[in-house]
């Protein structure tokens, strides 16, 4: 099983090597320009998002507080 271990891999190695592009070549996906979006959306509506979240947490947060008895009104 574990024979050719070291063969194989210097093989594969020598294959993936043949088939790498030289440096400074550019592919078709490295050749288009980056997307500035996350999950499709700008930066403005990510900070919407997050911040509707934090708020959602703080609330939900207090109201626990105050269910508990940890704060009081």
């Amino acid at each position: 099983m574990f024979d050719n271990l070291r063969d194989d891999a210097a093989s594969s190695y020598e294959d993936e090597a043949k088939f790498q592009p030289a440096a400074g070549a550019t592919t078709a996906s490295s050749a288009r320009p980056r997307s500035k979006r996350l999950l499709g959306m700008t930066a403005f509506q990510r900070f919407v998002v997050m911040f509707m979240l934090m708020i959602a947490v703080c609330v939900i947060g207090s109201m626990v507080l105050l269910l508990t008895g940890r704060i009081a009104f």
